[in-house]
């Protein structure tokens, strides 16, 4: 060890945060040296001093000089508001390196602090350190805004070597990126927003990972199942992020995903396979403004009954299906499907009570399995969105633009463009009751309306606005929501939509096909029987025949064939039992579903439509009134699914898994497209879980 004499240190000091969250300070730290100095030269004499400091103390590592090691190192330190120095961080290859340079932060003196409004300020500095290079040279800074600023040249030549790098610090739990809805991963902290006496609201999902850290500390559960790997390829595999990249004022993760799996449809004979690759970033500017975005590349094949329906759906101008919840496929191979995806958002949050949003994805609101108001259930769509947070209230404005891509409505090669905006007041009535409201109206863009900005006022009641722009072009839906806590482990839930509010054909219990109208009741019981992490739900969703539809056909509650809300469309009554678990890493989930529906013939000698598809035209009725659930071909429908799996990353949600379906499909008559047929389907996985898969339709 010997002092440096061939040591050039060179040191960019740049203030990175204050008490206030500024970097804005009126007046550098003052050493005794620089007394004496003008103010506007103060920042000068402080780095110089610095500098000077450093190179009279600082002993080289004799392992740097061993293995003629050339490099840099950056010092992280604050000055506080009693004007004492201490190393918050160094970043430098060699751990000798590190302690040397907080041996000699550590020796700097305590003097005269920074201010702001007058006050003492606490403040940060990043030293970036070149090795080696030469003695240090003094650097004249000019204050800020009074004259240009002509850095030496030292400087600039060491300009990208000074950029700041600081550890990351788990900044997205406390960031306003939403939480990818993945039921699954919803469930391990619904328990914890669930709790009597709490004022949030849980129906407007995805959640913001701020709003949901406040009950449920992401950073301390996950800590919990941390792995102990030092090696980098060990923690980035079990417990971090690939890429993560921080600097003063922003921060950005980057990681590669996949959802691979591999599969039989035992009873149809079909190996089933999808093979995703994805990259994923998300990041953060600034305190207030946030993004996120995921790119997906998939090819694919499945049970035989989701590729019949993804085929029974495909859009116009060629391409063989859409996949359900995903997006339009071309052909790929003879027997599969190709279907790349891009979804992401930004968030921005200037205050706690606002929060605006544009981005391309999905939007769910209701606190069940399903949701017969606004689902995730069809393809990624654009849309705005704003959330208003105050006193008891949330309340939620989306405005989306979506796609009817049907042959019959497609115009000059182009898929038919509409619009939607809907409204959601949540308003805690107690610290047990919640209810909600709903509005959604949607307008198609007939004689070159496009996007009506009579419908951009967040504070109107659309079925007012939608008479005075012509009732004819419009669909409105309204809906009711509510939950009520009886304690911490136990809550029910329910939902009501109208899809056209005639009082009279709703009353009059004549089955008129106007009593539009579908209802939701469910119960959540969590740790149950006094086991924790075991999640039970009981739901039960029923819709009347023609809800969603119109006799306007582009005017349908649907985008891209498939309908906004319930994934069974209308016309069916369904009974949902679901248990979650999740141990450390190890999870499990099973779901059963029963179901009664009532679908189209689509024979020669039936072409009526019975209210179960809501793409068709309600127009095409076979009776006004005696219009009962279940009518057409009555269906009886079951569906088992059983999945467990292991946790792999928490940081990433990188899971491996098997599954198991069982699907009963049993109709009253047996048509070209709708026939008795079973399903038995094996699966195995490994999966980033970024979004829902439904299986059960």
């Amino acid at each position: 060890m010997k002092i440096l004499a061939s040591f050039f240190f060179l040191f960019i000091l740049i203030p990175a945060t204050s008490q206030t969250n500024t970097i804005i300070f009126e007046k550098y730290p003052v050493f005794p040296e620089c007394k004496d100095v003008p103010l506007r030269q103060l920042e000068s004499c402080f780095n110089n001093t610095i500098q000077s400091f450093i190179y009279s103390n600082y002993q080289l590592p004799s392992v740097v000089e061993e293995e003629n090691y050339q490099g840099a190192l950056t010092i992280f330190f604050e000055v506080d508001k009693e004007g004492k120095f201490k190393t918050i961080y160094v970043d430098a290859m060699y751990e000798e390196l590190k302690e040397e340079a907080r041996r000699v932060i550590g020796m700097l003196p305590q003097i005269e602090p920074a201010t702001y409004n007058g006050k003492p300020a606490y403040v940060q500095f990043t030293i970036p350190v070149r090795i080696p290079l030469n003695p240090p040279a003094a650097v004249v800074t000019e204050p800020v805004g009074e004259t240009s600023e002509t850095l030496p040249e030292s400087d600039i030549l060491n300009e990208y070597d000074s950029i700041d790098k600081l550890p990351y610090e788990n900044e997205e739990y406390t960031s306003q990126i939403n939480i990818p809805l993945s039921h699954h991963n919803y469930s391990l902290f619904d328990p914890a927003l669930n709790r009597v006496g709490l004022n949030n609201h849980t129906a407007q999902k995805p959640y913001l990972y701020s709003e949901v850290n406040r009950y449920y500390n992401f950073e301390a559960e996950n800590a919990k199942i941390l792995k102990n790997k030092s090696s980098w390829f060990g923690r980035k595999f079990w417990n971090e992020h690939m890429v993560t990249i921080k600097g003063n004022g922003y921060w950005i993760t980057l990681d590669p995903g996949v959802d691979l799996q591999a599969g039989k449809d035992t009873d149809n004979d079909i190996s089933t396979y999808n093979n995703t690759r994805l990259v994923y970033t998300q990041g953060g500017i600034g305190k207030d403004f946030n993004f996120f975005a995921v790119v997906y590349e998939s090819q694919g094949r499945f049970a035989d009954y989701f590729n019949r329906y993804a085929e029974s759906i495909k859009p116009d101008g060629g391409n063989p299906a859409i996949i359900p919840g995903r997006g339009i496929a071309k052909e790929f191979k003879e027997d599969s499907y190709d279907y790349p995806i891009a979804t992401g958002h930004i968030s921005y949050s200037p205050s706690r009570a606002f929060n605006f949003q544009l981005g391309h994805g999905k939007i769910f609101i209701g606190d069940g399995y399903r949701s017969l108001l606004f689902s995730d259930n069809a393809s990624p769509y654009p849309f705005f969105k704003i959330n208003t947070t105050f006193w008891k209230i949330k309340y939620t404005n989306t405005w989306t633009s979506l796609r009817d891509v049907r042959p019959e409505v497609t115009q000059d090669g182009s898929f038919r463009t509409k619009y939607m905006a809907n409204h959601y007041l949540s308003y805690n009535v107690t610290k047990r009751l919640n209810i909600g409201l709903f509005e959604s109206v949607i307008w198609e863009n007939d004689n070159d309306r496009g996007f009506d900005f009579n419908f951009v006022n967040p504070v109107i009641f659309y079925r007012a606005i939608e008479f005075s722009t012509g009732s004819r072009g419009g669909n409105a839906i309204i809906g009711l929501s509510s939950k009520f806590k009886f304690t911490d482990r136990i809550n029910a839930y329910g939902q009501l939509v109208i899809d056209e509010f005639s009082t009279g054909d709703i009353s009059g219990g004549e089955g008129s096909y106007k009593n539009k109208i579908g209802y939701q009741l469910g119960a959540k019981y969590y740790d149950a029987f006094g086991l924790n992490n075991l999640y039970l739900q009981a739901e039960y969703n029923r819709v009347r025949p023609y809800t969603y539809s119109h006799n306007s056909v582009i005017l349908n509650y649907g985008h891209n064939n498939q309908s906004l809300a319930h994934t069974l469309g209308a016309n069916f009554s369904e009974f949902i039992l679901i248990a979650r678990y999740q141990h450390g890493r190890i999870f499990g989930d099973a779901k059963l579903i029963m179901a009664e529906r009532g679908l189209d013939f689509n024979t020669s000698d039936d072409m009526f439509v019975y209210g179960g598809d809501i793409y068709g035209s309600e127009d095409n009725r076979p009776d006004d009134l005696g219009n009962e659930l279940g009518q057409g071909n009555t269906t009886d429908f079951l569906h088992a699914e059983f999945q467990a799996g292991y946790l792999i990353n928490p940081a990433t949600n990188l899971k491996i898994y098997a599954s198991l379906i069982y699907r009963d499909f049993s109709p009253m008559v047996n048509t070209a497209t709708v026939f008795n047929n079973q399903t038995t389907w094996v699966n195995f996985g490994i999966r980033t879980d970024l979004f829902n898969w439904y299986y059960d339709f």
